[in-house]
């Protein structure tokens, strides 16, 4: 478990932009559960989440069509709540930093950490709004 004074400027750049975050279970059974589209963002401490999962969900969200709802986990924080989501993720194997788009509790869109790692912010949003404008 990371100390919560290392992690709260990494949750917060997603919060700051409408994010909410998922500690529990139940949370995120509930999050899944939620009529309409829903993103869903692993999010982790490693450098591919920093410069580029991060910049690239706040940067998709710039496009008229977005997801309904906005959610997160802590990869190596929320132990609970992210393993539960990577249920959901199910046949994607885990990995964070990832990213999923469920539309009425269906997984619709997967981003996998291969996809995120080495890619720049702009290319993974592109990827992003391209799954929102089929989806949202």
């Amino acid at each position: 478990m990371y100390p919560a004074e290392l992690v709260k400027p990494m949750r917060e750049d997603l919060t700051n932009v409408g994010f909410e975050e998922l500690h529990t279970v139940e949370q995120v059974d509930e999050a899944i559960a939620k009529e309409g589209t829903t993103l869903v963002v692993v999010n982790s401490v490693c450098g591919c989440a920093a410069a580029n999962a991060r910049p690239g969900a706040r940067l998709s969200l710039q496009n008229a069509k977005r997801p309904d709802h906005l959610v997160t986990v802590f990869a190596g924080v929320d132990r609970g709540a992210t393993n539960k989501v990577r249920e959901y993720m199910v046949p994607f194997p885990p990995s964070s930093p990832s990213m999923a788009l469920f539309k009425n509790g269906e997984l619709v869109h997967m981003l996998e950490r291969h996809h995120i790692e080495g890619r720049p912010a702009e290319l993974i949003a592109e990827n992003l709004v391209d799954a929102y404008n089929e989806y949202c």
